[in-house]
């Protein structure tokens, strides 16, 4: 029975009680309802406390779900795909050891967000929030394995993902030399042996000059005919 009934068939009885008490005109009867009395009395103050305490946990349950302690970046992953989804491997040590409900992840379109709480004494979390291309919500998960959380992005289509993010694809086309359609190949040559030229060290400077005075001394050497 619930302990709502409880407390209710217990007030009801009291109530029953001093209401025979008042009608009550023998005294050996008197003391036994008294008795009885006191009985109810005692039961239904325990009932009261036990739903208190009951109503503490529960409450003390949803706050346990705010997080507590300090939440470290996590940047130890990594990501492969399939035709119908993204992989991302986070390795955290002990992961499987810890309440499965310590680990908790939630969806966007284009992003996800990860929180492990309470693994070894601190919070880990991801997000990412400009995944590549969308993804659907409702069908990406985790899963927990030895070490690791292994999350399941959906994909929208099934195009094939170069990179996990939009801001890693725009790095690397900010890094990959600009080529027109009819710009000469040794131009784009040109640009990538200059960015080497300009992030290198000196040996690797003296390397290049070096490549480009015998090429230079090549071109300028007339050829050799024989008649």
């Amino acid at each position: 029975m619930d302990i709502n009934e409880l407390i209710a068939g217990l007030e009801t009885d009291l109530k029953e009680i001093t209401s025979l008490q008042e009608k009550c005109e023998r005294q050996r009867v008197r003391d036994i309802l008294t008795q009885e009395q006191k009985k109810i009395e005692k039961e239904l103050a325990q009932k009261r406390q036990q739903k208190q305490q009951q109503e503490k946990k529960e409450s003390g349950d949803k706050t346990e779900t705010t997080v507590k302690g300090y939440t470290v970046k996590i940047n130890n992953y990594g990501w492969d795909q399939s035709d119908k989804f993204v992989k991302i491997y986070i390795t955290l040590k002990g992961v499987h050891t810890i309440p499965a409900e310590n680990v908790e992840s939630s969806f966007t379109e284009r992003g996800f967000n990860t929180l492990v709480k309470d693994l070894d004494g601190k919070n880990h979390q991801m997000t990412i929030n400009n995944l590549l291309f969308p993804i659907i919500a409702a069908e990406s998960s985790k899963k927990i394995k030895t070490d690791m959380v292994l999350i399941m992005c959906k994909k929208k289509s099934a195009k094939k993902w170069d990179c996990l993010t939009q801001v890693e694809k725009q790095s690397k086309e900010k890094d990959k030399p600009s080529m027109g359609e009819n710009a000469d190949p040794s131009e784009g040559l040109m640009s990538v042996l200059k960015k080497i030229y300009t992030d290198g060290d000196d040996e690797m400077k003296r390397t290049i000059n070096k490549a480009w005075v015998e090429s230079q001394e090549k071109k300028a050497k007339p050829d050799d005919f024989d008649f």
